[in-house]
């Protein structure tokens, strides 16, 4: 099955389109709270076809991003009140305080490793709205983490130019799957700790 790549190819295509900033824009913030695709597939190609704007793709898709994370923060801080009565009578209340006492104390590494890394960054942004992480702490790990990643993401197809989108290509299959696979042994490795 390949999955991942024709996500990359369909992608690709809004990347070629003459809306794809605004493709761009919406996809980051989506992705940030609810959308599966990371933006990178779409930032890179469009890196590559216009590299005299790749710094400005790069901050489009970091301010999206962040407006879509203060989304996720919002919608966990809500949803945590919504769920507190179940998270009680499950039990799971001191296992819930151990894992807000390690957000509290960690919030910015949190956020900033979500954010640069392949680690699903929606968990982190309602995480971090539902376990009380402080605002401010939120919007700069997540301005840092996810700025770094995409302006070195989109700096680097710029610089290296049209020989890296084949590459790129030929390993998107196996990279989708790598990196569900670090999402899912990082979650195992949270709930073993845990």
């Amino acid at each position: 099955m390949r999955l991942f790549a024709r996500m990359y190819d369909l992608t690709l295509s809004w990347a070629r389109h003459r809306h794809a900033p605004r493709y761009l824009t919406a996809m980051s913030a989506a992705e940030s709270v609810i959308f599966p695709i990371p933006p990178d597939v779409m930032l890179a190609p469009m890196a590559l076809a216009q590299p005299k704007a790749w710094w400005r793709f790069a901050l489009l898709c970091t301010l999206a991003s962040v407006a879509g994370g203060l989304l996720g923060y919002v919608l966990g801080h809500f949803a945590l009140d919504l769920a507190w009565p179940w998270i009680v009578s499950m039990g799971w209340e001191p296992a819930f305080e151990r894992v807000q006492a390690l957000f509290l104390e960690h919030g910015l590494l949190f956020v900033f490793l979500a954010g640069f890394t392949p680690i699903p960054y929606k968990v982190f942004t309602i995480a971090s709205g539902s376990l009380g992480v402080g605002l401010l702490p939120f919007l700069v790990g997540s301005l840092l983490g996810r700025g770094m990643r995409f302006f070195l993401v989109a700096g680097l197809m710029a610089w290296g130019g049209a020989k890296f989108e084949p590459v790129l290509k030929r390993y998107i299959e196996w990279l989708g799957w790598l990196m569900v696979g670090l999402a899912v042994v990082g979650l195992v490795w949270l709930e073993m700790r845990g």
